[in-house]
């Protein structure tokens, strides 16, 4: 009989959802990796039973702005520490009428217009392991970790929408009404700063990677409606944030209840046949 993978999940808090209270027995780890330091220290417990590690994106005093996030260092000291899924939460825009501010959204696709973040773990230097790999990004997001967060949304009485493009744009600054209105026509649902390249590495390291984006405003494309401003995004995740965590705290056990064994292999084994190794 083969053994069952023990599951660790990694929770990486975005904007107002990086609380280390909802860890029990909690400890902090400082750590580094070949590619510096993640953006904070890794926090260790446990949620109903199950192993955790959460992660601040921005650090805990939200100090770090998005193209400076340390994604590479992220996503390998949480893969380093054992975690087989990541779970993350992302504040976003609204591209779309019907995802109303402190709507969620379980987002299935991207679409990446950042500029000057490290994308792969494979960069060619010293300390990065050898080869280039060449990641398949058809499906982003692990479904099956996407339909628990549904499922346990829907369950919650969420208003959730079961699938979204984030498209993810460089930043810190927000979008011009020009720019709003044609990631619109090309089809976004959501937008933010965060999904690239933090989606992209999650895959190459073979982890289940899914997001809770929540919705804080409708960007600026809509007339009539109050164009997105810093006070306004921090009102909204403020009034929201239970909803994230909600789900979180709900899908951690159902997760660690399932078997992953094939799930993660599948992972695995798409990230290692991915990389083209130096030939010798």
């Amino acid at each position: 009989m083969t053994a069952v993978t023990q599951i660790k999940i990694g929770i990486i808090g975005g904007s107002g959802l990086d609380d280390p209270d909802i860890l029990e027995g909690r400890t902090e780890r400082y750590v580094d990796t070949p590619f510096g330091k993640p953006s904070d220290a890794l926090i260790v417990g446990k949620i109903k039973n199950v192993e955790c590690v959460l992660l601040a994106r921005h650090g805990r005093q939200h100090t770090i702005m998005p193209s400076n996030v340390n994604y590479q260092a992220n996503i390998w000291a949480l893969k380093e520490e054992g975690c087989t899924h990541i779970l993350v939460t992302t504040a976003c825009g609204s591209l779309k009428e019907e995802i109303q501010p402190g709507d969620i959204v379980i987002i299935d696709q991207f679409i990446d217009r950042t500029t000057k973040r490290a994308q792969t773990f494979y960069d060619g230097r010293p300390t990065s392991p050898p080869g280039v790999c060449h990641i398949p990004m058809a499906e982003p997001f692990c479904t099956r970790t996407r339909e628990v967060l549904l499922e346990v949304a829907r369950a919650l009485g969420v208003r959730c929408h079961p699938r979204g493009t984030m498209l993810t744009i460089e930043g810190p600054r927000f979008s011009s009404r020009a720019e709003s209105l044609m990631f619109r026509q090309w089809g976004a649902d959501v937008i933010n700063m965060t999904t690239v390249p933090e989606v992209v590495l999650a895959k190459e390291a073979g982890l289940c990677y899914a997001s809770i984006a929540m919705a804080t405003d409708y960007d600026c494309w809509k007339e009539h409606e109050e164009a997105v401003c810093v006070d306004n995004v921090l009102k909204t995740m403020k009034e929201n944030a239970n909803k994230a965590s909600s789900i979180l705290l709900t899908a951690i056990p159902r997760i660690a209840e399932m078997d992953w064994d094939h799930t993660l292999k599948a992972q695995q084994a798409m990230a290692q046949t991915s990389v083209m190794l130096p030939k010798s």
